[in-house]
């Protein structure tokens, strides 16, 4: 029998085992919905609950830091020249792969974790907000709260879809929006 359990490294494992716990909550929130125990987080991570514990203390802390990732994945999108609608089409796709813990940050509101999630992500929009408008390829009306709206519904809208489903509800979300893609 093969044990997932590795051998204990002390401080020097920190790093990895953080890495760890980071991959596992994403496939454990995705597999088992947002009330997933962190003790099947830690067991996957092949850590105990005690080195979890050390890296977040709470279940809200351990969502935000997965998603920390997911708004490193923006920022280069935004950094390599993307549009609004490139960063609407990854937000979509982190949006499929992770909607547990998009419902998860729905309990979480008054977690403090999120303010500092929505300035972030409002910062990495923003840029590709104002150069959309002035292309012309966003409504000159359409201001980051619209933005910041628009995920949300991708989020409710994708969340419940088929995969196959998934590509024309992005589609028409974003016609819908009048934004225009490439």
């Amino acid at each position: 029998m093969t044990s997932t359990a590795r051998s204990n490294r002390g401080p020097a494992a920190a790093a990895d085992n953080r890495a760890a716990l980071l991959r596992a909550a994403t496939e454990v929130f995705s597999e088992q919905g947002a009330d997933a125990p962190l003790s099947a987080i830690a067991k996957r991570a092949g850590v105990s609950q005690g080195v979890l514990y050390r890296h977040f203390r709470s279940r809200g802390e351990l969502a935000f830091a997965a998603f920390e990732r997911n708004l490193d994945d923006l920022d280069a999108i935004v950094e390599r020249g993307g549009t609004l609608a490139d960063v609407l089409g990854e937000v979509v796709a982190q949006v499929t792969e992770a909607a547990a813990l998009i419902e998860l940050t729905a309990t979480l509101r008054d977690d403090p974790h999120l303010g500092e999630f929505e300035r972030r992500m409002r910062g990495i929009l923003v840029p590709t907000l104002e150069a959309g408008r002035a292309a012309g390829t966003v409504p000159s009306s359409y201001d980051i709260d619209d933005v910041m709206l628009s995920i949300r519904m991708f989020a409710g809208a994708l969340n419940g879809a088929l995969p196959e489903e998934r590509p024309a509800i992005v589609s028409r979300s974003l016609a819908m929006l009048r934004i225009h893609l490439p």
